[in-house]
């Protein structure tokens, strides 16, 4: 199994800055991609950002040019660093990941419990 612990949420001033952490542990063999989704209250979760094991990232236009995904490889922690934040952008952060958990297994998400940002104007 693959656990996904978040962190680095908070309360934050319209225009300002956080960085997310997740940080992946468990049985992993590999990891094809990992990402940021979040969730509003009254909304349905939506994909925030992306990156593959290769490096590509993919970004919500919400967020394309304000949010950075990046992968730290050697430990398996994914960030999200987030600039000129807006009442918009409040939600829980939920960080996900496609893995492979054993040689010859099928590629399976796991789900991090989510951390909460809040943004006031």
């Amino acid at each position: 199994q693959v656990q996904l612990v978040e962190s680095g949420g908070g309360l934050v001033q319209a225009g300002g800055s956080l960085r997310l952490s997740c940080a992946a542990s468990g049985s992993i063999f590999s990891i094809d991609a990992m990402g940021w989704y979040r969730q509003a209250p009254g909304k349905q979760r939506e994909l925030v950002a992306t990156v593959t094991s290769g490096g590509r990232t993919n970004y919500a236009d919400s967020v394309k040019g304000r949010f950075t995904i990046s992968r730290d490889s050697t430990n398996n922690t994914l960030y999200l660093r987030m600039n000129s934040l807006k009442p918009e952008d409040a939600a829980v952060y939920y960080c996900y990941c496609n893995a492979v958990i054993r040689p010859g297994a099928a590629s399976a998400g796991y789900w991090g419990q989510g951390t909460q940002v809040t943004v006031s104007s």
